[in-house]
């Protein structure tokens, strides 16, 4: 027989920024009356870091300014503020361009989560166990958390809020899988050391993964060649000099047609440019109403648009800081970075040298290139997400996850709740952050994932109070 806690317990997998947020945020909800135990399961030190800031690389920065980041979307100002009392200048002077705007490295917007997650910790509101889930079961409507040290914890309600799966090595790269000098995954630790300072290297991926790895590169004194390949050749770009307004109305005549979005983004941009502005505030408007323009989409168009216009949209609508800009316009000015469009027609080592062929747009015949070294900036494994882990595996084969139809991530409603196999809607299991894309849209800044973690906090407190979740009592309220 299942023993009841005194209080129904919420499970979260996965402490990084989505999951941690959503702790948080359920934690101020509820208030001091704890009516829930909140449990985070992530094996790092701390919460609310995950891959993207807990990061020691000094290259490693924000890709917005501080005053667009925060954990509360009514108090933007939240991280600026705490840049501005942490005084990141003292130790990093690069951190404020001249125009006074803060790109501080990565790792102190995790400093930051950290801090605002210290008091919950200190009470006990929030509980973070420091371990991996191996296994997750259904059982008369309650969820089993099986941790990799054996202990189980029983759950009224499940919150999903793990990373994307790390890249796959092309096909073509696997002849070379043994080698020290590929780096499959450049986002792991000390990934790049070892890469010497004259190396010629072959950057697979054009990316923001792309554009750190050559800053990082560059931070060691690195001074050999680059070659940076994608399918387009096509790379991040950067933030406007002048802040401009989002400019464009995507909602109010809604397109049920990718090929209609695209003309109208098109002649935005016509009329944008019309009146003296850039490309910024228009894609700015898109991000904005990301969400409204998705939900109208059926899903064949948003697969069409995921297919066909992803590759561009990601260059612009995710910019790279202007200290990370402007290490690659040196690199391309004085030759040491080129960056191609083309994809790899096959690679293999000889005399201690990788020779690869590269099959580029536009040529018919191959191009060859010898490097000493391969860093592969692909992007996550959206496709895989559920083989990715082995608990994500056993969901899947319980029917209680499947991918969403996009192919972007995991399905839920639009109560972020996940959607199984039969289309039928687990009401004590929600999916937070990037994996709900597929459903929600635009989902991958950090002003999103934290509205999106609101969104899934308050559903979680709903069912707490109202006793909507099946199978525990409710909490008075």
């Amino acid at each position: 027989m299942r023993k009841f806690e005194p209080v129904p317990v919420v499970a979260i997998i996965g402490g990084g920024f989505s999951g941690a947020a959503v702790a948080l945020h359920l934690a101020r909800a509820l208030g001091a009356e704890r009516r829930a135990r909140i449990v985070v399961f992530e094996p790092r030190a701390r919460l609310g870091a995950g891959l993207a800031y807990d990061t020691a690389e000094p290259a490693h920065r924000i890709n917005v300014p501080a005053f667009k980041m925060s954990l509360y979307p009514d108090e933007p100002e939240s991280f600026a503020d705490y840049v501005a009392r942490a005084d990141t200048v003292s130790t990093d002077p690069a951190a404020y361009t001249p125009e006074g705007i803060a790109y501080p490295r990565r790792h102190v917007f995790g400093d930051y989560v950290a801090a605002e997650l210290a008091p919950c910790l200190a009470s006990g509101s929030i509980e973070h166990r420091r371990k991996r889930v191996l296994d997750i079961k259904q059982s008369a409507g309650h969820w089993t958390i099986l941790a990799e040290d054996g202990e189980a914890l029983a759950a009224d309600i499940a919150v999903l809020a793990v990373t994307h799966p790390a890249p796959i090595l092309p096909k073509t790269l696997l002849p070379l899988s043994s080698s020290p000098k590929l780096v499959a995954d450049s986002t792991s630790a000390d990934a790049l050391d070892r890469i010497a300072p004259a190396d010629r290297v072959l950057i697979v991926g054009n990316g923001l993964t792309a554009a750190d790895v050559v800053a990082a590169l560059a931070e060691r004194g690195h001074r050999g060649p680059i070659v940076s390949i994608s399918r387009r050749g096509l790379r991040s770009r950067g933030h406007p000099a002048i802040a401009q307004e989002p400019f464009g109305d995507f909602v109010s005549e809604p397109a049920s047609r990718a090929s209609e979005l695209l003309r109208r983004i098109r002649r935005t941009l016509r009329d944008a440019r019309q009146q003296g502005l850039s490309w910024h505030p228009v894609i700015d408007a898109v991000r904005a109403q990301g969400q409204q323009i998705w939900q109208v989409l059926p899903p064949v168009e948003r697969r069409r648009i995921a297919r066909l216009a992803r590759a561009y949209w990601d260059v612009h609508r995710f910019r790279i800081a202007p200290q990370v800009e402007s290490v690659l316009d040196r690199a391309i000015e004085k030759g040491r970075l080129e960056i191609v469009a083309a994809s790899i027609a096959s690679a293999a080592m000889k005399d201690g040298e990788i020779r690869v062929d590269l099959r580029q747009r536009g040529r018919d015949a191959p191009r060859r290139i010898v490097v000493d070294a391969i860093v592969v900036t692909t992007g996550p494994a959206h496709g895989e997400i559920l083989n990715s882990q082995s608990f994500l595996a056993g969901l899947a084969s319980d029917g209680v996850l499947v991918p969403c139809q996009t192919g972007l991530g995991i399905a839920c409603d639009l109560h972020s709740r996940a959607v199984g196999a039969g289309g039928w809607e687990q009401p004590n299991f929600f999916i937070a952050g990037p994996l709900a894309r597929g459903t929600f849209g635009e989902l991958m800044g950090l002003p999103q994932v934290t509205e999106h973690a609101v969104l899934v906090a308050d559903e979680i407190a709903a069912l707490l109070v109202h006793g909507e979740a099946s199978g525990f009592r409710p909490v008075a309220g």
